[in-house]
C-alpha cells in the first residue's frame, strides 16, 4: 500500500542545507529527517532541478548513488549493498528485475523520477512517494536561493553580492539549475569590460563562420541586446529610433526581424 505524501520542497545542491523559507519546506525537512530513521523505501518525483537528488542524499547520506541508465552497476550494487539511491529511476531498462533484487536482498531504496513516471510494479516496493513542486510555485524559496547563489557568485568572482540588473527575472525553466546558472553568468558579466566582452563574442562566433551570409546571419548578436537595452531604458520605439539615429520604420523592421529574441 503506497502512502502518497505531496510536499513542496525547497532544496539547495548541498545535501546538508535545506532552504526553509516557507512552511512546506520546513515540513519537508522534518519529513526527510523522519525517513532517515525508518527502514522504508521512497520515490521522489519532480522536475529537473527541484531537489530530488539532494533530498535522497539527505535521507541516505552514505548510500551509493547511481543513475538509472547504469543498469549493470545497479544490479551489481544491489547484490552487495544494503542501501542504494537510484536517480532518474524511469531510465532503468528492466524495472521489474531491479525491484525483484531489492526485495530478495532486502535493500533500502530511495529513488528519484519525473513526476509523471509510473510503473505497475512500484506500488509494491515504495511505501512513500514525494512529489516536489517546481520553483515557480515556491516564490519564497526562489528569493532565498537567489541570495545563496549571489553570495556564491560574489566569492567566486570577487564581486559585490548583488546583481546590477533592473527587474531581474529569475530563469526557472530548469528550477534551481537554471537559476544558479543565470545568476553565475549575470554576476560574471556585470563587471566585464569591452575587451573581455569582445573576446567572448569572438570565441562564440569563430565556429559559426563558414557561409556567404555570416554578416547578416550574425548581426542579431549586436542588434538584439542594443534594442533590448534601448527599449528598457527609453520605453518608446520613437525615442529609441531617435537615439540610435535610425528611421522609425527601420527600427520596426529590425525589431520584427529579431522578434524571436525580443
Amino acid at each position: 500500500m503506497m502512502i502518497v505524501v505531496v510536499l513542496k520542497v525547497a532544496l539547495v545542491v548541498d545535501a546538508t542545507n535545506f532552504v526553509t523559507a516557507c512552511a512546506s519546506s520546513a515540513q519537508a525537512y522534518k519529513t526527510a529527517t523522519l525517513l532517515k530513521t525508518l527502514n522504508v523505501n521512497a520515490i521522489i518525483g519532480g522536475e529537473i532541478g527541484v531537489g530530488k537528488k539532494t533530498l535522497a542524499k539527505y535521507i541516505l547520506n552514505d548510500a551509493p548513488l547511481i543513475d538509472g541508465s547504469n543498469y549493470d552497476e545497479i544490479l551489481t550494487t544491489l547484490r552487495k549493498s544494503k542501501e542504494i539511491i537510484i536517480v532518474n529511476f524511469e531510465n532503468i531498462p528492466n524495472i521489474k528485475k531491479v525491484l525483484d533484487l531489492v526485495k530478495e536482498n532486502s535493500v533500502r531504496l530511495i529513488a528519484t523520477a519525473k513526476s509523471s513516471f509510473y510503473n505497475e510494479y512500484i506500488d509494491d516496493i515504495f511505501s512513500v512517494k514525494f512529489d516536489i513542486p517546481p520553483l515557480s510555485q515556491r516564490p519564497e524559496d526562489v528569493e532565498e536561493l537567489k541570495k545563496i547563489y549571489m553570495d556564491e557568485a560574489s566569492k567566486l568572482f570577487n564581486t559585490s553580492a548583488s546583481l546590477g540588473i533592473k527587474n531581474f527575472k529569475p530563469d526557472l525553466s530548469q528550477n534551481s539549475n537554471s537559476l544558479k546558472r543565470q545568476i553565475m553568468i549575470s554576476s560574471l558579466l556585470q563587471d566585464i569590460n569591452d575587451v573581455e566582452l569582445i573576446d567572448i563574442l569572438e570565441n562564440y562566433i569563430v565556429d559559426k563562420l563558414g557561409s556567404n551570409s555570416d554578416y547578416r546571419n550574425l548581426l542579431y548578436l549586436y542588434e538584439v541586446p542594443l534594442i533590448r537595452a534601448g527599449l528598457s531604458r527609453y520605453k518608446s520605439q520613437l525615442q529609441l529610433a531617435d537615439k540610435l539615429g535610425l528611421n522609425r520604420n527601420t527600427l520596426r523592421k529590425k525589431i520584427a526581424d529579431n522578434d524571436r529574441y525580443l
